[in-house]
C-alpha cells in the first residue's frame, strides 16, 4: 500500500488500495492500533472513490437524435 495522500489517487488507485485494506482488516491478522489506521485510510479511500464515480456521472452526456434518428448533440444525463 501507499502512503500517497488520498486525494491525489485516481479512482482506479483508490479502489486497488481499498481492496488491499480491506483483505488485511479481513483477515484480522493486524494489530489493534494499525487496524484504526488501516480502517480510517479505507474510510478516505471510499469517499475518494465514491467523489470519483460521482465526477464520472456528471460527466456522462446523453446523445439527442434528430427525427431520422442522427445523432445531433448531446445533453447532459439528468437534462431529461
Amino acid at each position: 500500500m501507499t502512503e500517497r495522500p488520498v486525494s491525489e489517487l485516481s479512482f482506479e488507485d483508490a479502489l486497488r488500495e481499498l481492496e488491499q485494506v480491506v483483505g488485511r482488516l479481513e483477515r484480522g491478522d493486524v494489530p489493534l492500533e494499525d487496524s484504526i489506521a488501516l480502517y480510517e485510510r479505507g474510510a478516505a479511500l471510499k469517499a475518494r472513490c465514491e467523489a470519483k464515480l460521482a465526477e464520472a456521472e456528471e460527466k456522462v452526456a446523453k446523445i439527442t437524435l434528430n427525427a431520422e434518428g442522427q445523432p445531433t448533440g448531446v445533453t447532459p444525463l439528468d437534462a431529461g
